[in-house]
């Protein structure tokens, strides 16, 4: 008995056995494994079902908006993109020559959040590279707008961000199988990304003697993004290059990375180091190519105009937007009015909201209406039969106030007109993109005439100077409106008029000159990359902006 006894508590103990605690035990080791394996299947079911969601996602993309999110990649959405790309860009292209990679300390990472339209972030993009190379930093492709007016009007920024930010820190094996993804769509579906406008292969090559640029940051400083271990500063506007050299790179090198989030004119037009302006030149001129799907479909655009004879492009800038922003409503009626307050008052980042309207035209403020060009053009004597290629967007007014434009000009012509709807269907929804095809076009005239002093205007009369001081008609707004009233008034005779018109903008076709310098009004001086004459000239080491 004392032996079966002695047998019972051994098997007790092994817990077969016993007491109410060991039979919990055995119960918790039976639950446990069934509760492991169901988090196990729960983790494994939620990553199948992110995984389709991607890949349906991905599917969508390639077959709506292929050559503007997708570039790069295995046509295998679409067999009419693949034959449209094939012929696009399947060329032979002999092989070219790199830089030599400049070799220096890297003294951390530059990060950069352009701001503006195209032409706006263009420019900022050719500071960025030039306070980088000056700072010795590694720049990261720079991101462009999502937020502003001006960037692409669909351009919403989609929770998949913040969801791939949480599964870096849950899910760590599908963020890093999946992190070219994400960084292909940018977690934006309907943004246009750098690499979706730029040529990034080229510009970062191009460049490679100049200063390091990498598409994202190195895996160990891109968790500490992640987790918003970031510093972000807005630099201050028209800086010349000693105020990033003493309030900039010591943060850089205390942080490592630095995150830039304001970059419109944030470097001087004037005073600085030779070599930093003929650097902006070159990111401009040469390292900014457009991608090859946009370059292409510009050389068919120019190609179906030069067919034709000779054509002036018009950047009428006489859009929704730009009237709301400036308070010009200048031929407008009450209803519009009204609607373009309403929608000045709708961006509370747009500063100025009271406006008189009549004051700014006649302070030259305003851009020409389409009645006001329409006279301007004749009174120069451009030729009616020549055709006028409109670099805009939507006119506002429509055809209402088209209407006198196309009776003295009636070859108008658009890229939405010269195209098939189905070679443009990539490009639409992504203003940026229309805008750079707008830019090519614009290049290539044989008269570029602006009716506003805008980003574009400015950055397309440089690149003209560029190109051999190509003829660019740059209006004095404030003078043409007083001639045109006095016109219409009947105090000046149609010859009278015209002759004015023409002496007044002798002087005013692109012709070679040097920047207006006006010491502590930046704003108030010629724009670096509306004129950089110091790019048109032999290098001068010692020289500087600032001898003007």
């Amino acid at each position: 008995m004392e032996e079966r006894e002695r047998r019972r508590r051994r098997w007790g103990v092994l817990g077969l056995k016993g007491t109410d605690s060991h039979v919990e035990k055995l119960k918790s080791c039976i639950v446990f494994p069934h509760r492991s394996r169901m988090k196990l299947w729960m983790i494994r079911a939620t990553t199948m079902v992110l995984l389709w969601t991607c890949f349906v996602q991905f599917t969508t993309l390639g077959e709506l908006w292929g050559p503007s999110v997708l570039k790069g990649w295995p046509s295998c959405f679409s067999h009419e993109y693949s034959s449209v790309t094939s012929s696009l860009v399947v060329k032979s292209v002999p092989a070219r020559a790199l830089p030599p990679k400049r070799v220096y300390q890297n003294n951390g990472y530059l990060m950069v959040s352009c701001n503006g339209g195209l032409n706006q972030m263009r420019a900022a993009i050719c500071d960025m590279v030039a306070i980088a190379r000056y700072l010795n930093v590694t720049l990261i492709v720079p991101e462009l707008d999502k937020t502003s007016f001006w960037a692409d009007p669909r351009c919403v920024s989609s929770s998949f961000s913040y969801f791939f930010w949480w599964s870096y820190e849950s899910l760590a094996s599908l963020e890093r199988k999946y992190d070219d993804l994400c960084w292909k769509l940018k977690c934006n579906l309907s943004c246009s990304e750098f690499e979706d406008i730029f040529d990034v292969d080229h510009f970062i090559t191009s460049l490679r003697d100049e200063v390091r640029i990498l598409k994202e940051l190195p895996p160990r400083l891109k968790r500490r993004v992640v987790l918003g271990m970031i510093y972000t500063v807005p630099p201050i506007s028209w800086s010349d290059i000693s105020y990033y050299q003493h309030q900039v790179l010591p943060l850089i090198r205390k942080y490592k990375v630095v995150h830039v989030n304001r970059t419109d004119a944030r470097l001087a037009n004037n005073g600085l180091p030779f070599e930093i302006q003929k650097l902006r030149c070159r990111v401009n001129f040469s390292a900014l190519k457009f991608t090859p799907q946009i370059e292409e479909l510009g050389k068919k655009v120019i190609l179906l105009l030069r067919q034709k004879g000779p054509f002036i492009v018009l950047h009428l800038r006489y859009e929704m937007d730009m009237l709301a922003f400036s308070g010009c409503t200048q031929g407008c009626n009450k209803d519009e009015v009204e609607e373009l307050t309403r929608m000045r008052y709708a961006y509370p980042w747009w500063k100025e909201k009271i406006i008189n309207s009549e004051l700014k035209r006649r302070d030259g403020l305003c851009p020409l209406t389409p009645e006001e060009t329409a006279l301007t053009l004749r009174a120069l004597d451009i030729d009616s039969s020549i055709q006028v290629y409109i670099a805009a967007g939507e006119i506002y007014g429509g055809t209402r106030r088209m209407a006198s434009l196309a009776a003295a000009y009636p070859n108008l012509v658009r890229k939405e007109t010269l195209l098939e709807p189905s070679e443009l269907r990539f490009f639409q929804n992504h203003s940026s993109q229309m805008a750079a095809l707008d830019y090519l076009v614009s290049l290539e005239s044989d008269i570029f005439v602006p009716t506003y002093d805008g980003n574009m205007a400015k950055v397309v009369d440089g690149h003209r100077r560029h190109l051999g001081f190509k003829k660019t008609i740059l209006l004095d707004r404030k003078l043409l409106v007083d001639l045109i009233d006095q016109y219409n008034d009947g105090s000046f005779t149609w010859n009278e008029f015209s002759t004015a018109v023409k002496e007044a903008h002798a002087e005013r076709m692109g012709n070679p000159t040097k920047r207006l310098v006006i010491p502590d009004r930046p704003k108030e001086e010629d724009y670096f990359y509306s004129n950089p004459w110091e790019c048109f000239e032999p290098s001068n080491e010692g020289e500087t902006s600032s001898s003007i």
